[in-house]
């Protein structure tokens, strides 16, 4: 299934002709220890977890040194131990950003981070508004201990194909408004199991993955 899902993420590359690296990250989330063990032995070396209770339990009991990403809506209260993991896909606010950089600093590390955008406008998803993201990322500038490497989106569900570009496309502008704030911001994180074919043609440079590899969550 791992090797069929690379296809599928490299023909889909090759169609979008962004020419963009992708990364496949496992959604390890509701599954178990083993499931990351699984991912591992498949080569894949990213997993991302929704909340980190679920991922701090699940990191005492792997071994094998995959990247961790945080990949669900956080709380201000869970920054200390959310500084603990490689990237954070969703930053969302500016209070956020501003406990995540103390977390960070106290633990003496630059941790990189995602702003998580709402280009699609649903009242159901986390995220900056995109006319807001201008003034969010002036006040990035302040926090020394983050380092900005994009922006992540989620397209609504079973969505049609062309609000789903729309999404992604919205996802690409406010990266290029992240860009033009003077951060490098290279990256992408959109596109899920229902839609990573059409995130990867729109530019993804980071795919989550859950049902497509474990099957339904139980």
């Amino acid at each position: 299934m791992v090797a069929e899902v690379r296809d599928r993420i490299a023909a889909a590359r090759a169609r979008g002709g962004h020419a963009q690296d992708v990364t496949l990250i496992a959604v390890t989330k509701t599954h178990g220890p083993d499931a990351v063990l699984a991912a591992w032995e498949a080569g894949i070396r990213d997993v991302g977890e929704n909340k980190v209770q679920e991922a701090e339990a699940k990191r005492a009991l792997v071994t094998v040194p995959v990247r961790w990403h945080l990949i669900g809506h956080l709380q201000r209260n869970k920054a200390k131990q959310a500084a603990a993991f490689d990237l954070v896909h969703s930053l969302d606010s500016d209070r956020l950003a501003v406990a995540l950089d103390e977390a960070a600093g106290q633990a003496g590390r630059v941790l990189e981070v995602l702003v998580q955008v709402n280009v699609s406008g649903e009242t159901s998803k986390s995220g900056v508004a995109p006319h807001e993201l201008s003034a969010m990322a002036d006040r990035l500038q302040l926090c020394r201990h983050l380092r900005v490497r994009g922006v992540m989106t989620m397209a609504p569900f079973d969505a049609e194909e062309s609000v789903l570009r729309a999404v992604f496309r919205g996802a690409r502008d406010a990266r290029t408004q992240l860009q033009a704030s003077g951060f490098a911001a290279e990256w992408l994180s959109m596109g899920m199991s229902g839609d990573y074919e059409v995130a990867v043609e729109e530019g993804a440079t980071h795919v989550r993955l859950g049902t497509v590899l474990f099957g339904g969550r139980t």
